[in-house]
């Protein structure tokens, strides 16, 4: 028992639950999920619907990353998938919506980031790095749309692996406006990625059969429900893994790097760049 209360102060995991229920991690979750279904959705299905390409629309993409299959896949795209026309149909009022949606989707990912690195909120003429963080998220959930016929095998999951890091790596320097280095973010952008492959292989195992039984149980309304389930466990990934990735440089950084980020509370580390 000695032993195994040491590891565990070694390790630091009481730590890394502290500030987990600090940053309030499931709420955030919740509030990324809710954001995201009310941001993302409409957004990628008038980039679907518009696709010259016409890879198979919003709900494949939407499949593709809950890694479903067979059934389930077709359930979803029986429910979600959107006419054609919805392009012709989007009103002016609709694009606003959506934009006003969208400024606070990146503002609760770029404050969750924040609150991690323990720095102060951004200004709010700051605004465009949400918005542009938002297009490039769009853009890189549009390649991996590309990539799902085009690439199959070990070939897609070097790209897409290769492209999660980068973005999750590049947006938290973005959000962050360069007040942390790039060596510091590193780690949460690895953590974020293995995370997300682990989510979709729960969701493989669990969501699958369950987009089925909610579709014959509750109809649409099932199925929004697992989709949104979904979301919040991306939600979850993609704050603990910034938060996993400060921990680990906190508790365990002295053995790769001395010029560590300061401890939450102090003042930031940065090269102000």
């Amino acid at each position: 028992m000695r032993a195994l209360r040491r590891g565990w102060h070694w390790l630091g995991a009481q730590s890394l639950i502290r500030r987990g229920r600090d940053l309030e991690l499931m709420h955030r979750a919740m509030g990324f999920a809710t954001l995201a279904l009310v941001t993302l959705a409409p957004l990628l299905i008038v980039i679907a619907a518009a696709d010259p390409l016409g890879r198979g629309g919003f709900a494949a993409w939407l499949a593709d990353g809950m890694g479903l299959s067979g059934r389930s896949a077709r359930v979803l795209a029986e429910i979600i998938s959107p006419p054609r026309e919805v392009v012709g149909t989007t009103s002016l009022w609709g694009v606003l919506a959506l934009a006003a949606f969208g400024i606070p989707f990146g503002g609760s990912v770029q404050n969750g980031y924040e609150r991690t690195w323990s720095l102060p909120p951004g200004p709010w003429h700051r605004i465009w790095r949400q918005a542009t963080w938002l297009c490039v998220l769009t853009a890189y959930l549009y390649q991996e749309g590309l990539t799902r016929d085009a690439m199959h095998g070990p070939e897609r999951i070097t790209v897409s692996l290769v492209t999660g890091v980068l973005f999750f790596w590049w947006g938290q320097r973005f959000l962050l406006g360069g007040q942390v280095r790039w060596w510091h973010l590193l780690p949460g952008a690895l953590a974020t990625m293995a995370g997300l492959i682990g989510l979709r292989s729960f969701s493989y195992f669990v969501f699958t059969p369950l987009i089925v039984e909610n579709a014959i149980s509750y109809g649409t309304v099932g199925v929004v429900l697992i989709v949104e389930s979904w979301l919040i466990g991306v939600g979850f990934v993609i704050f603990g893994g910034a938060l996993f990735g400060r921990w680990l440089l906190d508790h365990h950084g002295h053995r790769f790097t001395e010029d560590l980020p300061p401890q939450p509370g102090a003042e930031p580390a940065g090269d102000g760049g």
